[in-house]
């Protein structure tokens, strides 16, 4: 906000100082060019904090999921929000459209994985899970069981189950 102040005020006098360079005053000429190039800087520095911000609010789509949590986006402009949504929107699109009938999944296994099973332990009653064989198992609170990895990621993420490390 400061800097689009401070950005307002060289234009206003920059619009000033130029009316009377019409008139005939070259001496402004000069500062004329040097607030417009204080301009152009001052832009270029709001021009990467912004994409900055994209890139980090991009990171939080692979980091938390489709939802985030409540702190993260209250520290998020209105505007923000909506291009974390739209975002969303599209990479769901694109993962549904790869990877044939069900789609492929790019937020699992972000890190390769160093086996493929784990044992977890469900931290709350969430009800029947199935894997991939047609197993159901029932995921109740303070149970523990041996899954498959790339399944049961995203329920780590949200919390309803935890990595039991041996």
């Amino acid at each position: 906000r400061q800097a689009l102040e401070e950005m307002r005020a060289l234009y206003e006098r920059n619009q000033a100082d130029v009316s009377e360079a019409k008139s005939g005053r070259t001496d402004l000429i000069f500062l004329i060019r040097f607030r417009h190039c204080c301009l152009l800087r001052n832009q270029r520095c709001l021009l990467a904090y912004l994409y900055d911000r994209l890139l980090r609010i991009r990171a939080l789509r692979w980091e938390y999921g489709s939802v985030l949590p409540s702190t993260i986006q209250f520290h998020m402009s209105a505007e923000e929000v909506e291009w974390f949504n739209r975002y969303k929107k599209s990479l769901a699109t694109y993962m549904r459209s790869v990877g044939g009938e069900e789609g492929l999944d790019l937020t699992q296994d972000i890190k390769p994985p160093k086996s493929l099973y784990i044992e977890v332990r469900c931290l709350r009653d969430h009800g029947e899970f199935e894997i991939d064989d047609g197993t159901t198992i029932l995921l109740k609170k303070n149970s523990q069981h041996f899954l498959p990895r790339w399944k049961c990621e995203q329920l780590i993420r949200q919390g309803v189950l935890e990595h039991v490390l041996s």
